[in-house]
């Protein structure tokens, strides 16, 4: 099993900065792509970010050019670096992990097999 859990959510001001974590533990060694998905107040869960294992990066149009993400495979975490935030980025964010062999495009959720419980960001105005 792997246990995903976010950490770094919080309350900025718009034009801000934040850097989220996704702590995996366990059977680490089966993650093979991971991604960031967030879930706003009455709207579904949307994909964020995600990437490969590879090392190949995808961005969602709405945060392209804010929001990076990238991964520390030594210590087993994954990270979103916030910029720039807008009001509208406001949401729950969650990471996932997947264990490979899934046809899905990284940018579905049906892809990806472990969620964290997510982590609240609130970007004021």
């Amino acid at each position: 099993q792997v246990q995903l859990v976010e950490s770094g959510g919080g309350l900025v001001q718009a034009g801000g900065s934040l850097r989220l974590s996704c702590a995996a533990s366990g059977r680490t060694f089966s993650i093979y792509n991971m991604g960031w998905f967030r879930q706003a107040p009455g709207k579904e869960r949307e994909f964020v970010a995600a990437i490969v294992w590879s090392g190949g990066r995808y961005y969602a149009d709405s945060v392209k050019g804010r929001f990076t993400i990238s991964r520390d495979n030594v210590n087993n975490t994954l990270y979103l670096q916030m910029n720039s935030l807008k009001p509208e980025d406001t949401a729950v964010y969650y990471c996932a992990g997947d264990r490979g062999g899934s046809s899905w495009p990284v940018q579905s959720k049906a892809r990806y097999d472990t969620w964290g419980q997510g982590t609240q960001v609130t970007v004021s105005s």
